[in-house]
């Protein structure tokens, strides 16, 4: 096919050969003239830009907010796209989520309004409990320059009072399922063209036909690359309409994660097995962020800053490779060589990511140095898992982000305090031994000497609280 439709206000739209990287904010304000919209930051950090996809997933309606400056207008196919203007009633009335906004002031200059209202929205469609850590969750990705949180927060919590306005979500569904297809999408454009394979074996095909291609699933780096490095990408291959890719597979063994699951659904089952970690899945981005990108996409970008990695690699995540029709697996942490470099042959990509089974004497334990608590990069990203017999430490992993040009384990630290006693004269000699392990590098976020003690005191808390009385497995957010 070499169109895509979509559902806007009840209406299926139909766009041929769009560009590849054209945003679908771009397609909002230059082309439909819907400006409630707004750009902000052009990197998903501000929610000016927020708007709510919907898809129909099990014959329900799924609704989410994304940050359409970095959404790529081809990856509407198949969806229906919600504005700020598509709130308005027929009879001219406003959403319970506008009126509870007016009703409670919680506009100011009025220019981050319509990005909360779409985020307000999207939780009003799922009917997720209104409670202050879900709505701070919703709102983690929309800024509020005028500091006008309060009244937001109180608009949120209230917008449940109004009437419920009527829903025709049959007719969406109905329109929904009408748009799901089999083929392919193949478009090409003057600005490059964009494939979206329906399967597994299609995309392995199409990939090791052009590897030079870029692999996109939820955009979230790549957008970045289209507005701020403003990189032309001549080939664009999607993950999400690859039916495969989006499965959750839970045996005895694990949990295996396709490489088209957002971030959202991925912690979401990880959280079951791994409770300890829920603090540190919520600060992981913004709830836009969650909603688009993917695990396996973070993974594949192999940032040394990225926050899934050093966890991953601590519980001893693997992953699975595909090219053509070869499939191999590998330690996660053994696919990262060197900054962006990864381990994986041209027209090979990453098909899941698969979570070994909780073992219940794994003490685990992960920390988050940042200068806001949400939706900020770290300065350091550190993971602890620990096996103890009778006091002495029979296996232990030590990985950290933002400590090398790679998600890295601290080998020699390790290989010290393995087989040894869990106590302060051993810990303080690993602390020591720390520095061996990593030469971390000054940049915007943070200085060498501030990682070298930061990756230092964070061994020291988790030995500190692996000692103590209080319960183990508590993920502690450090700020």
């Amino acid at each position: 096919m070499s169109s895509i439709s979509f559902i806007l206000d009840g209406e299926v739209i139909r766009i041929n050969n769009p560009e590849p990287t054209r945003s679908v904010l771009q397609y909002l304000r230059e082309d439909i003239n819907r400006c409630g919209t707004k750009e902000g930051c052009a990197e998903g950090d501000c929610g000016a830009c927020t708007v709510v996809i919907s898809e129909a997933v099990d014959s329900k309606i799924r609704y989410r907010a994304v940050n359409a400056c970095i959404q790529f207008l081809p990856t509407l196919d198949g969806k229906a796209l919600f504005t700020v203007e598509s709130l308005k009633q027929a009879d001219g009335s406003l959403h319970p989520v506008q009126q509870s906004m007016v009703d409670y002031h919680a506009s100011q200059c009025g220019f981050c309004t319509p990005g909360f209202v779409m985020s307000l929205f999207a939780m009003y469609q799922s009917e997720k409990p209104v409670n202050r850590e879900n709505l701070d969750d919703v709102l983690s990705g929309n800024l509020c320059r005028c500091t006008g949180y309060k009244p937001i927060i109180e608009a949120g919590m209230n917008m449940y009072d109004y009437p419920v306005m009527g829903k025709n979500e049959q007719k969406l569904l109905d329109q929904l399922n009408a748009l799901k297809s089999d083929q392919g999408l193949n478009m090409i454009s003057s600005a490059g063209s964009y494939y979206a394979p329906t399967s597994l074996d299609e995309l392995a095909e199409l990939y090791q036909h052009y590897p030079d291609a870029t692999i996109l699933a939820g955009g979230t780096d790549v957008g970045l690359w289209v507005t701020k490095q403003l990189r032309e990408l001549e080939k664009v291959i999607y993950l999400g309409n690859v039916k495969e890719l989006k499965n959750i597979n839970e045996s005895s063994s694990g949990v295996e994660i396709g490489a088209a699951v957002t971030l959202e659904d991925a912690f979401e089952v990880l959280s079951i097995s791994y409770p300890e970690l829920g603090e540190f899945f919520r600060r992981f981005a913004s709830m836009p962020v969650r909603n688009a990108g993917t695990l396996v996409g973070n993974i594949a970008n192999g940032s040394p800053i990225g926050d899934s990695m050093p966890v991953l690699i601590a519980i001893a995540a693997r992953v699975r490779l595909r090219q053509g029709d070869a499939t191999r697996e590998m330690r996660l942490q053994d696919l990262y060589l060197d900054y962006q470099k990864n381990a994986m042959q041209p027209g090979e990509f990453i098909e899941s990511v698969m979570i070994p089974a909780r073992d219940s004497a794994l003490i685990l334990s992960s920390y988050k140095l940042a200068k806001r608590f949400d939706q900020d990069i770290s300065a350091v990203c550190a993971a602890f898992a620990l096996r103890l017999d009778g006091g002495k430490v029979t296996d232990i992993k030590i990985v950290f982000g933002g400590m090398a040009a790679i998600p890295k384990r601290a080998e020699q630290t390790e290989d010290f305090l393995t087989g040894k006693s869990w106590d302060e004269k051993n810990i303080q000699q690993g602390m020591e031994l720390l520095k061996l392990d990593f030469q971390p590098m000054s940049d915007m976020r943070s200085s060498a000497a501030y990682r070298s003690q930061a990756s230092a005191n964070l061994l020291y808390r988790f030995y500190l609280q692996t000692s103590s009385e209080i319960s183990l497995n508590v993920f502690e957010a450090c700020v």
